[in-house]
């Protein structure tokens, strides 16, 4: 069966348009399910800019129906993942709130600290999306939710979601690695465990200390010397602390400011 998004029977109008050249201007046709077309008037080749590549980030005919991608369209499709992994993480923890919540709240921290530090953020989202998935099974197995015992059965039940999803595996490599022991660093860790370790942490924070499981000073503490981020740190004391670090102010919409005269 044909995927009815290159199938020109379902095709309506705009499904052929023209681009207008990034290099010179000139305007280059496009059907739908081009992924690149050259420019006739200075030769550049360039990326369909309409085509919605959602469907290939987990598609296992993807290749079959698209082609080789472009390098900039395979940086994209391992962008997109990131969506689908969120996705499948709700339909395995499927009723357990608590879970998803958590790992949603970790995956935008995450998110807002790889931005800065330069993280990846396909790796970075999979693997905070992911990081507890061995929670039921390690409940199940070991009748615990402790660290160890998640950390040594999430990376599997990771690989097999990220391997159905047609994650590279490279990718599956790092992201089950941080799984695997992501409560844990080592003496040397990948700027991609630092990322979740961090997300992770100021969540746990807020929740120890929003049920008061921890002092002011104590958790004061805790923020100065568990970070492994500069950025995971200062995040941590904006959020948990309510201090802003002056030299890498927050962006503040214009109605928090006083109206002057």
């Amino acid at each position: 069966m044909k995927c009815p998004g290159q199938d020109t029977r379902y095709w309506k109008p705009g499904a052929i348009f023209e681009a207008n050249c990034p290099k010179c201007g000139h305007e280059v046709e496009f059907f739908k399910d081009d992924t690149t077309r050259r420019c006739k008037n200075c030769g550049h080749r360039f990326a369909n800019p309409e085509m919605d590549f959602g469907c290939a980030s987990y598609c296992q005919y993807a290749e079959q129906c698209l082609g080789n991608l472009p390098p900039e369209l395979l940086a994209e499709k391992d962008d997109l993942l990131k969506d689908r992994v969120a996705i499948e993480m709700k339909h395995y923890f499927w009723k357990d709130f608590k879970r998803i919540g958590h790992a949603a709240d970790v995956a935008r921290y995450a998110e807002q600290i790889a931005k800065k530090e330069k993280g990846d953020p396909a790796v970075v989202l999979c693997a905070a999306y992911l990081h507890d998935i061995g929670i039921h099974e390690a409940e199940r197995k070991y009748n615990s939710a402790q660290a160890q015992y998640h950390e040594k059965e999430g990376p599997h039940i990771a690989r097999n979601i990220l391997a159905k999803l047609g994650a590279n595996e490279g990718l599956i490599d790092e992201v089950c690695d941080i799984i695997g022991h992501h409560h844990h660093p080592r003496d040397k860790e990948t700027l991609n465990f630092k990322i979740v370790y961090d997300a992770d942490l100021i969540v746990n924070l807020q929740k120890h200390y929003k049920n008061k499981e921890i002092e002011r000073e104590k958790l004061s503490e805790t923020i100065e010397k568990t970070f492994l981020t500069s950025t995971g740190k200062r995040l941590a004391r904006e959020t948990l602390l309510g201090e802003i670090n002056a030299c890498c102010p927050v962006s503040m919409p214009p109605e928090a400011f006083p109206k002057t005269k």
